[in-house]
C-alpha cells in the first residue's frame, strides 16, 4: 500500500513509519518545504501558511490510506496563551491542509485515520467511558472535537475517516514514561497529588498496531487507543515501582505540580481522570499484544534496556 503520514518525525509517526517500512508498504510523508532533499516519495507542505506541493501530490498520486498525526505536544511546555494557540493551531490548520490536500485532481485516499485524542472526553471522576460518550468541555476536549470535526468533510467525500482517539502512549523512549523513569530509578518517584485519578494508557507497540488494524479493516469512526485495562495514577506507580525495584514512597502535591506547569495544565492534562474502554477496537476483532499495565511496562522497559 501507498501510505500517506503527517507528523512522521513525532513520537508516534517515527514508530509508525518504520513499522509500514518493515511491512513493505511505501511510506510518504508529509514535510516542510526546507526538509533535506531525498529519493523517497514526500508531500511538501507548511500548514502553518496553508501551502502544500500540489505538484507533489500528483506526483505521488492516489494513497491507499493517509494517517494524520501532525500537532505539537500537549504537555511539553507551560500553557501560556501562545502556546495554547500552538497547540490547538498545530492541529487544526494541518487538518483542514489534509483536507484540501485530499481533494487535488489526481490526488486523494479512500481511507483518512486522523489524529484525536481521549482528553475528548475531558476529566470525569471514575465514569466508564467509551466511544459514546459524551465530549468534555476544557480546553483539551475543545480541540479535541474541533479536530475531528475539520477532518469530518472528507466523510462527505465518500472518503473513510477514523478518528484516533489515544491515551497514554507508553514508551522509554518518549512520551510521559520517559520523563517519570529517572526519577523512578533513582527511587524519588512517587504518585501524582491524591493518585486517585484514573489513566488509561497504551503501549506504543500497540499504538502502532492498532493503526495498522485501523488501515487494514478500514475502520470508520472514533477509536479509543487505549489498553483494555485503565487503572489509578496510585496503582500505576506502585506497579512501575515494582518492575523498577524501587520505592515510590512519595507523593507529589498538587501545588507544586500548579507551580512548575501552571494550573490549566496540571488540572486539564496532568491530573485529569479518564477511565477509557477500546469498545470499538475490541468489537473489530483487534487483540492487544500488552493488555494491562504490567505486559506494557515490561514491553516499554525491556525495548529500552
Amino acid at each position: 500500500m501507498r501510505v500517506g503520514v503527517t507528523g512522521s518525525s513525532g513520537f508516534i509517526g517515527t514508530a509508525l513509519v518504520a513499522a509500514l517500512s518493515e511491512r513493505g508498504d511505501v511510506v510518504v510523508r508529509f514535510v516542510r518545504p526546507d526538509s533535506p532533499p531525498t529519493d523517497e516519495p514526500v508531500i511538501r507542505w507548511d500548514p502553518s501558511n496553508d501551502i502544500v506541493d500540489e505538484g507533489d501530490l500528483r506526483r505521488v498520486g492516489h494513497f491507499d490510506a493517509v494517517v494524520n498525526l501532525a500537532g505539537a505536544g500537549i504537555a511539553d511546555k507551560r500553557w501560556s496563551p501562545n502556546r495554547k494557540a500552538e497547540i490547538s493551531n498545530s492541529r487544526l490548520s494541518a487538518t483542514m491542509l489534509l483536507v484540501h490536500a485530499m481533494h487535488v485532481p489526481g490526488s486523494g485516499s479512500d481511507y483518512v485515520a486522523s489524529g484525536s485524542a481521549i482528553g475528548i472526553y475531558g476529566s470525569r471522576d471514575d465514569e466508564p467511558l467509551d466511544e459514546n460518550s459524551s465530549v468534555g468541555s476544557d480546553f483539551l476536549a475543545n480541540i479535541c472535537a474541533q479536530w475531528e470535526d475539520v477532518a469530518r468533510p472528507l466523510e462527505t467525500s465518500g472518503t473513510t475517516v477514523s478518528y484516533l482517539r489515544t491515551g497514554i502512549v507508553m514508551s522509554a523512549s518518549g512520551g510521559a514514561l520517559k520523563k517519570q523513569l529517572p526519577l523512578f530509578r533513582y527511587g524519588i518517584g512517587g504518585k501524582l497529588s491524591r493518585g486517585n485519578q484514573w489513566t488509561s494508557p497504551i503501549s506504543l507497540v500497540d499504538e502502532v498496531r492498532a493503526i495498522l488494524w485501523a488501515i487494514d479493516h478500514r475502520l470508520a469512526g472514533p477509536l479509543n487507543l487505549v489498553a483494555p485495562e485503565s487503572l489509578t495514577n496510585a496503582d500505576f506507580t506502585k506497579v512501575l515501582a515494582a518492575q523498577l525495584h524501587r520505592p515510590a514512597l512519595l507523593s507529589v502535591p498538587r501545588f507544586a505540580l500548579e507551580l512548575v506547569l501552571g494550573r490549566e495544565l496540571t488540572r486539564v492534562a496532568v491530573l485529569a481522570s479518564q477511565r477509557v474502554a477500546p469498545a470499538a477496537l475490541l468489537a473489530s476483532g483487534f487483540a492487544f499484544s500488552h493488555p494491562d499495565v504490567e505486559a506494557i511496562l515490561k514491553c516499554s522497559l525491556s525495548v529500552h534496556n
